[in-house]
């Protein structure tokens, strides 16, 4: 057997590797990865500057439009955490309102460990994020434009009618996870992206940009769009945690879908594809 069979057949049982990822993709990928983290630990410092959400023009001083409050209570065993949500109280003591060691605890909403700076400061958490809010609006910007001229946005992001056809039997191989390596991206996968980058991403920044009063002024039909700016600050914070919870899903199936292939995709643009994956989709290329 030849030198160049043996290389042939090694790479038709490894699979072929394939340039998957354009260098705006990788770039903005690690950007927004970086912001999004002083995003989260930095607004979690502004939340607790007031730990409440309402929903409705205005906060409820003589009447309650909350929908989730965050402190602590005075006991008869001392201060407790007390977190209220949609008119359900929760013990959170430990966790939320007051945490940390018995000797030295902490009575606020979120412990210092998640925000940033770690103290209370809330004129620095507002710097943290507006700067790092503005460049992921930046990244978003040119992942746009660059996905929009290279296809990417086409071919990757925008599910067709054969991806939800698709959608059953791709959700069925994820739950026996069965994670084939294919050069595009299945339909969950494509769903979920399209989720992120076309509603969540657009919802938080429009959001965040409803809660300012100079935009508010420039752009007052921000104000009627989102219900006022207190259920824009809500929709902000469920938008931050529906962004975590894509987070921690998309690193667990970075880890079972093999992480060296996934990250070498992510920083180098190349990606392995299964065995035969390479000709079946080359016609979509």
């Amino acid at each position: 057997m030849s030198s160049e069979t043996a290389e042939r057949l090694d790479r038709e049982q490894k699979g072929q590797l394939v340039y998957r990822q354009s260098i705006w993709t990788r770039v903005t990928h690690w950007v927004w990865a970086i912001c999004l983290f002083f995003l989260l630990l930095s607004g979690l410092q502004i939340f607790n500057a007031h730990p409440s959400l309402y929903i409705g023009q205005e906060s409820g001083f003589e009447y309650n439009n909350a929908v989730l409050r965050m402190g602590r209570v005075l006991t008869d065993e001392g201060s407790r955490g007390h977190t209220v949500i949609f008119g359900q109280t929760f013990d959170t003591t430990g966790i939320f309102g007051v945490s940390g060691p018995p000797d030295n605890p902490q009575y606020v909403a979120i412990p210092s460990a998640l925000t940033i700076p770690s103290f209370r400061d809330l004129a620095t958490g507002r710097v943290v994020h507006f700067f790092f809010g503005w460049i992921f609006v930046a990244a978003l910007f040119v992942w746009f434009l660059a996905s929009l001229i290279n296809g990417h946005l086409r071919r990757d992001i925008l599910p067709s009618a054969a991806d939800f056809r698709g959608l059953p039997a791709d959700i069925a191989d994820h739950a026996r996870f069965r994670f084939q390596r294919h050069r595009f991206y299945k339909p969950l996968q494509k769903l979920s992206y399209f989720v992120v980058f076309v509603i969540l991403f657009p919802l938080i920044i429009l959001t965040g940009l409803t809660m300012s009063p100079g935009m508010d002024s420039a752009w007052p039909w921000l104000l009627d769009v989102f219900g006022g700016r207190q259920t824009a600050r809500t929709i902000h914070f469920g938008a931050m945690l529906l962004l975590v919870l894509f987070f921690i899903v998309h690193v667990v199936m970075v880890l079972l879908a093999g992480p060296f292939n996934e990250m070498r995709s992510m920083i180098t643009g190349w990606y392995r594809v299964g065995p035969q994956t390479h000709s079946q989709e080359a016609d979509r290329s």
